[in-house]
C-alpha cells in the first residue's frame, strides 16, 4: 500500500502526586491516577510481519513511568520542587514520557517507526497530549 501507516497502542496507568506552578504560585499537592496510551507508528513491518512486539513497548512504558508510581512527581527526576526541574504539568509528563520512550525503543522499532504520540489524562476529561512534529 502506497501511503500505509501502521500504527498501535499501547495503554498503562499509574498514581502519583504533583503540585504544579502556574503564574509564580505553587498549587497544593494533589494525586491523580494518570492514564497514558502511546502510539507507535511506521510504515513498514518486519519480518514476523509486526511494527512493534507489544510486549516490549508494555515493558518499556512501565520501565519509564515505574519511579513515579504510588509517589510525587515533584520528587522524582526529571521534575524537582521549587521550580527547579521540569514543571510536573501533564503535558511535561506526556513530553517526559514520550522523549523516554522513544529511546528505550529505538533498538526495537524498524526504520522509520516511532512514538507518534503520547497522550496523558490526568482527570476525566482533562487529556494532554504531546506528538511528533
Amino acid at each position: 500500500m502506497i501511503g500505509a501507516v501502521y500504527e498501535l497502542s499501547v495503554h498503562d496507568e499509574f498514581c502519583a502526586a504533583h503540585a504544579i506552578w502556574i503564574r509564580g504560585e505553587r498549587e497544593r499537592l494533589h494525586g491523580h491516577n494518570w492514564r497514558v496510551n502511546v502510539v507507535v507508528a511506521g510504515p513498514e513491518l518486519d519480518s514476523d510481519g509486526l511494527l512493534c512486539d507489544f510486549h516490549v513497548v508494555d515493558r518499556s512504558l512501565a520501565s519509564v513511568i515505574d519511579p513515579w508510581r504510588n509517589g510525587s512527581l515533584n520528587d522524582v527526576a526529571p521534575f524537582a520542587p521549587d521550580g527547579r526541574g521540569v514543571n510536573p504539568t501533564a503535558e511535561r509528563v506526556a513530553e517526559t514520557i514520550a522523549r523516554a520512550l522513544a529511546a528505550a525503543l529505538s533498538a526495537a522499532l524498524p526504520p522509520g517507526a516511532s512514538v507518534r504520540s503520547v497522550s496523558v489524562t490526568e482527570a476525566p476529561g482533562c487529556v494532554a497530549t504531546w506528538r511528533q512534529g
